[in-house]
């Protein structure tokens, strides 16, 4: 009998998901001879080490071991340094993070607050002495120096040692250079806020000055001898931080970088190569206009290359805008209903292709992440491949069903791989893409396999997993869970093995488990996407269209239809049980947003406007206004809220909100709260018992 200490919940807790021992955050040199990456020892070690592999052989070493240089002290992290975890949902510990030089030569990285670089091709590792606690520190391209931010400052020291500076400082407690803002890091994809210019003479700097935005509290009741935590928040409707940018040479000389930012106040990408002059993405406070603007670092002034607009919103992408080699602007655009990859005028992918994300950028080729789009021949349900474009055509690089995404250099590239029938990611170093080594991963084996099913449900062929018990035999109806997220960028149904593993547990607890990505969710088309703009609810009618019309086909009982999420996945849970009783006999809602006006203004007013101008958008998507409980369907059907009290995201106030509101309408319902845990929960007890409290609730509750 399987000890409780070797139960699935409890090593998937303890693995971080399986993640744990598998190599990650490659960097590849110009010269295709070495590549950098990230990976901890083994499946329970949480703390990265950075090595390098050699790729005409395979043969690895250690750049640097975070245990060697702290001499085995334990980790001490600054405030600014979980914050920006927590944006980047960064569990792991050691070197969670690095930069280099242009030559993929000399590292850089932070660890317990200090500063420290890597030889790549000695493999050897130094502290310099800087002020701290340090944060980002990047190389410069030429690899004598290097920048980073302590305390609000932006500062740069000599790779050997010598020289620390301060570049540019706060004026107040409530500015910082170098960082990126909350807003950019949790919903732009921009976790940085400095450039270095490619001849490693200056850098692009952005100043962030909090002051306009709400001061919130976040306090742990279970500590009331704690202060409470303030943080900044813009709330959908209220002010974002003030962004500049400067350009600031090594003598600490600036330039303000000048664009209409009362038109455009959101910096959402930045680039700096030597193909073209810094190019920059700003948006409008509202989204539907963006313009890409190419700066001259001596003045400062900026001229438009390219302008966009859309009705809905317009989207961002990783990778795009950059220059290509020739000076040819790269984007990624929406026309003609289509995901399309253009380079300088001429769109070089049609319909058949949903791009999702420049990789690499050649004289010859782009390098993509891409799925099939809706004019594509046959369906590639949760399949996601790499692709080379160029004028010739385009060619896929990954070829056996799955999930795969890759990094090039110097003739080289590295594919990472997961498919559906084997755990974990495959990680191979192709040359001129051909297979020459293999980056081993030391994640632990699951030992179990999903059995899933992907297909498509209802009218609107909506993507869809289906899992049975892996002992089911296939002759009774099973209660249902659907186990969805369902939300934009948040993609659940994929061609891959570990995704499925905790759908997998549920479902050999005796369940059916449905996992369904409706509108909303990436990868179809632009309209696919956006047909969730000022209402949300169209996420759990999809739910509802895939539930009944794979009824038809799976051994499924409606009379016993649970559902759990969390975030995005936690709110389309409780509005499932609140609006759709008749559908819904049970939910679990973990984090959920329940009063969009409470939550962040780039991801909220993207979907659902203004909160001042469109009222009416946020009582109908809302789970605690009187449009969102004005209508007690009955009957009324159980309902657990879990909350971290510590999630500065999604704060426990919606929760308490939507306890209040359920308690006043006389709605029976079960509240969790997390002391000390916030929008994630690494934690491995509290990761584990909740699993096994979810499974005791959804028994107690379908009966």
């Amino acid at each position: 009998m399987t000890s409780e200490v070797d139960s699935f919940p409890r090593r998937h807790a303890r693995t971080q998901r399986f993640t744990l021992g598998a190599p990650r955050a490659f960097s590849v040199a110009p010269d295709g001879s070495r590549v950098a990456f990230l990976r901890s020892t083994s499946g329970t070690d949480r703390a990265n080490s950075l090595w390098v592999l050699d790729p005409r052989d395979g043969t690895e070493r250690v750049a640097a071991d975070p245990r060697v240089l702290l001499q085995g002290a334990s980790e001490e992290l600054s405030p600014e340094e979980r914050a920006r975890r927590e944006r980047s949902r960064e569990g792991g510990a050691g070197i969670v993070g690095y930069a280099t030089d242009a030559a993929v030569e000399l590292a850089s990285f932070a660890l317990s607050g200090r500063l420290f670089t890597a030889e790549l091709r000695a493999g050897t590792a130094r502290e310099l002495t800087t002020p701290g606690p340090v944060i980002d520190p990047r190389p410069s391209p030429d690899g004598r120096h290097v920048a980073y931010v302590a305390e609000g400052a932006l500062r740069v020291v000599g790779s050997e040692g010598d020289g620390d500076r301060a570049l540019a400082e706060p004026e107040s407690q409530q500015v910082t250079y170098g960082l990126a803002e909350f807003i950019a890091a949790e919903e732009m994809g921009r976790s940085r806020g400095f450039w270095w210019s490619p001849a490693s003479d200056r850098l692009l700097v952005a100043r962030a000055d909090d002051t306009p935005v709400k001061r919130w509290w976040i306090a742990d009741p279970a500590h009331p001898e704690r202060a409470p935590q303030q943080v900044g928040y813009p709330a959908a409707g209220t002010d974002n931080a003030e962004v500049r940018l400067f350009v600031i040479g090594l003598d600490g000389a600036r330039t303000e970088v000048v664009w209409d930012r009362e038109r455009y106040p959101y910096l959402a990408h930045v680039h700096w190569s030597e193909a073209g002059a810094p190019l920059l993405l700003v948006q409008s406070r509202d989204q539907r206009g963006q313009v890409f603007l190419a700066v001259d670092p001596d003045s400062g002034t900026t001229r438009m290359v390219h302008a966009a607009e859309d009705p809905t919103w317009l989207e961002l992408f990783p990778g795009v805008p950059c220059w290509s080699p020739s000076g040819q602007l790269v984007r990624i655009a929406d026309e003609g209903g289509a995901r399309v990859l253009a380079v300088g005028e001429r769109p070089l992918t049609g319909p058949q292709l949903h791009i999702r994300s420049v990789l690499d950028v050649s004289a010859d080729d782009v390098l993509v992440s891409a799925s099939a789009g809706e004019a594509a021949e046959a369906p590639e349900t949760g399949e996601i491949h790499v692709y080379r474009v160029s004028e010739l055509g385009v060619e896929r690089v990954s070829q056996e069903p799955g999930v795969h995404s890759a990094v090039r250099s110097g003739g080289v590239t590295v594919l990472v791989s997961s498919t559906l029938d084997t755990p974990g990611a495959r990680v191979q170093v192709l040359r001129d893409g051909k297979p020459t080594a293999t980056v081993r991963s030391y994640a632990e084996d699951p030992g179990m396999s999903p059995r899933v099913t992907l297909t498509e449900g209802g009218a609107r062929r909506i993507p869809c997993a289906v899992l049975m018990p892996k002992d089911y035999p296939g002759d009774t109806p099973l209660p249902v869970l659907l186990d969805p997220y369902g939300g934009p960028h948040g993609q659940r149904v994929v061609s891959a093995h570990n995704p499925y593993l905790t759908s997998q547990w549920f479902a050999d607890q005796g369940f059916a488990v449905i996992v369904a990505d409706g509108r909303g969710t990436p990868g179809r088309s632009p309209a696919w996407e956006k047909d969730v703009h000022r209402d949300f609810t169209v996420s759990l009618d999809d739910q509802i269209d895939a539930l009944q019309d794979l009824a038809t086909r799976y051994p499924l009982d409606l009379s016993r239809v649970a559902v759990r999420g969390w975030s995005y996945g936690g709110y389309l849970a409780a509005l499932a049980v609140l609006r759709r009783p008749d559908v819904f006999h049970a939910g679990i809602a973990g984090a959920p947003v329940t009063d969009w006006r409470l939550y962040d203004t780039h991801y909220t007013e993207r979907y659902l406007g203004d909160p001042a101008a469109d009222p009416a958008a946020y009582a109908l998507n809302s789970l605690v206004t009187d449009d969102g409980l004005s209508a007690p369907a009955e009957p009324h059907r159980p309902l657990m809220i879990i909350h971290g009290l510590a999630d500065d995201n999604v704060v426990a106030a919606h929760t308490l909100r939507l306890s209040s509101a359920l308690l006043a309408a006389g709605r029976p319902h079960e509240v969790l709260p997390l002391s000390g845990v916030t929008h994630m929960t690494p934690q491995e007890q509290v990761a584990e018992n909740l699993l096994l409290l979810q499974v005791d609730f959804l028994k107690r509750s379908l009966a």
